[in-house]
């Protein structure tokens, strides 16, 4: 349609076919801000005298708890997959709450082991084929988040692995650089990491549990063990603390007491 002819009832129409096709509820409100944006463009080149989208309220996303599992779940989980190689990546991603693809783009310049802190600077993905490290998520993305003792214990073990496999590898070893490295030194795949995750949820009898969920189980115990909201904001970076209070406000502090992490063995 030319610009002339758009009406509000054009984009509540637009918005409806969206949902017929079954898109998501964030997906729906995302497209929706990019269109506003590009109308509200329009108008201020004056291509357009109004904005017919201000006359349609933005689509709603319902908030939905995070699914996460209790400390019991994680330490079986994490048992489960104990002979796997992904199985330190599993484990820091509950420490630090960080994403998949975050963690596996890791390099060693980005640890701090005597100061105790990670910088997130991207995101390794397969595109077209290759494996790539690209842009975070989002600005707030790029971030420094703070290591516990036990996960800068669970880093210093992974170089001491690291340095046996390349000494093991000899002339087939490649120095990326990276943290998470496959036997000679090349980035991990993120869907080899996948598979190995659901395998080991099946066998901890939790099938329906995601990487994600790793994620969410982090900010969970973070967020019961008093650690300011705020903060979980920027360990997790999310754009905003809005986002952090969709998905985590029902999540309450405890004083139980309990040790840290939770799903370490007595």
């Amino acid at each position: 349609m030319t610009l002339d002819r758009i009406r509000p009832s054009h984009v509540e129409g637009w918005v409806v076919e969206l949902l017929r096709k079954g898109l998501a509820e964030s997906t729906i409100r995302s497209a929706y801000t990019v269109l506003r944006a590009i109308l509200d463009t329009a108008v201020r080149d004056g291509a357009m005298t109004t904005t017919p989208s201000a006359a349609v309220r933005r689509p709603k996303v319902k908030s939905k708890e995070a699914t996460h599992l209790t400390p019991t779940q994680v330490a079986e989980l994490l048992s489960a997959a104990h002979q796997s190689r992904y199985a330190t990546l599993f484990e820091l991603l509950v420490h630090t709450g960080l994403r998949r693809g975050e963690a596996l783009s890791l390099r060693w310049s980005d640890v701090d082991l005597d100061r105790g802190t990670l910088r997130v600077r991207g995101t390794l993905a397969r595109i077209d084929g290759a494996l790539l490290v690209t842009e975070p998520k989002t600005a707030k993305s790029q971030r420094v988040v703070p290591l516990s003792d036990p996960a800068a214990e669970l880093l210093r073990n992974v170089q001491h692995v690291q340095a046996t496999e390349r000494q093991l590898a000899g002339s087939t070893w490649h120095e990326t650089g990276f943290v998470f490295t496959t036997g000679t030194g090349e980035p991990c795949d993120p869907r080899n990491a996948l598979r190995a995750f659901k395998a080991a949820a099946a066998r901890a009898g939790i099938p329906d549990a995601s990487l994600h969920t790793l994620r969410h189980s982090a900010a969970c115990v973070m967020l019961t063990h008093g650690v300011p909201l705020k903060v979980v904001s920027d360990i997790l970076g999310h754009s905003s603390i809005a986002i952090t209070v969709d998905v985590y406000g029902h999540v309450s502090p405890t004083n139980s007491g309990t040790r840290w992490p939770p799903w370490a063995p007595c």
